[in-house]
């Protein structure tokens, strides 16, 4: 038994998306986006210290002198952590990501029939983007976890660290961590290329490197999955092509307009119910006219696309919320609030 358990055991994990633990402060989880007190009592720094030996022992020292560390943290019965540990003004501090154990059905994430489109594709890259805390791990895994519970495929997937756990159903599943499976995303993914997969899901797309080599692995006929931290389709798109040199640009656009399949942005919002959370999602399927457009370069009229787009799937971000709203998932205020902070 690990010595944050006893903490942990404090912790309603059903709805807490992260613990936060700081030296001489008093621990706080978030629910529902809000940050909310566990106990009154504070956690030395002596303590704190403690757990992280404790969780992640032979990168102890590599914290000391790094100042962070990233690992997971498996708590048989609860779930995974995804964690980070890190100095701040000479004090400790750990998150944890919750990490469920379940692997959410896509049909209770999202109604959009996109999604599962997605899953039924044989190649291309399909990204699923968002700020840190959107969701979009779940949205990931619910994809793949489709695939796995229907069709007979080879997955691997490459992650920094390992989240949600599959079980093999008709698909063989092989999850490699970065930094303990293999050194880096670029290295993984150009040994995925010689495994013999069907399947990829690329953690995070973050470099230019591993970009090219995603890119490469779509055009020689495998299925990648991959998350960017932005918002919006057209500013995902734009993000890839700007993280290349400007001479080498041209090029990425023709690429990205054959094996981009699609793009899901997400955040999540409160619910109307005051209890939890839902995505909504904006959802771009690369039709012959999007592509067009993305060969061009001509980005700023993607939006417009996905708007008159409904017949193949598509919706802004503000077509979905509006569906929320009237169908009382979100509240109108909580609509307002993200107009007005989005404009």
């Amino acid at each position: 038994m690990a010595k944050i358990d006893k903490l942990l055991d404090t912790v309603d994990i059903s709805s807490t998306s992260d613990i936060h633990i700081t030296s001489e402060q008093v621990p706080k989880v978030r629910i529902d986006g809000v940050l909310v007190k566990i106990q009154e009592d504070i956690i030395s720094h002596g303590e704190v210290g403690e757990y992280i030996q404790d969780l992640a022992p032979d990168k102890f020292s590599e914290f000391l002198e790094d100042g962070e560390i990233d690992f997971k943290y498996n708590r048989p019965g609860m779930g995974n952590f995804r964690v980070n540990a890190y100095k701040c003004k000479g004090s400790y501090a750990i998150c944890l990501r919750v990490i469920k154990e379940a692997i959410p059905k896509l049909k209770d994430l999202a109604t959009a029939q996109a999604l599962k489109s997605f899953t039924e594709l044989s190649d291309g890259l399909v990204l699923v983007t968002g700020p840190t805390g959107s969701g979009k791990s779940t949205t990931l895994a619910a994809m793949v976890n489709e695939i796995n519970l229907t069709k007979e495929k080879h997955i691997i997937t490459l992650e920094e660290p390992i989240e949600y756990i599959y079980e093999n159903h008709k698909s063989m599943v092989n999850q490699r961590e970065i930094g303990q499976d293999t050194k880096s995303y670029a290295m993984g993914l150009r040994a995925a290329l010689r495994q013999d997969p069907d399947v990829i899901l690329l953690g995070e797309m973050r470099d230019p490197e591993t970009i090219e080599i995603a890119l490469r692995a779509a055009q020689t006929g495998h299925l990648v999955f991959s998350t960017l931290h932005n918002l919006g389709a057209a500013n995902s798109i734009y993000r890839i092509i700007n993280s290349f040199e400007s001479s080498h640009q041209n090029e990425v656009k023709i690429q990205l307009s054959s094996l981009l399949r699609g793009v899901v942005s997400q955040v999540l919002l409160p619910k109307a119910s005051g209890q939890g959370r839902t995505a909504a999602m904006e959802i771009m399927v690369c039709t012959p006219g999007i592509k067009n457009l993305i060969r061009e370069g001509n980005f700023e009229q993607i939006d417009s696309f996905i708007q008159m787009g409904s017949k193949f799937g598509m919706q802004t971000m503000d077509m979905d919320l509006r569906n929320l709203v009237m169908s009382n998932v979100i509240s109108r205020q909580e609509y307002e609030k993200w107009i007005q902070t989005n404009r």
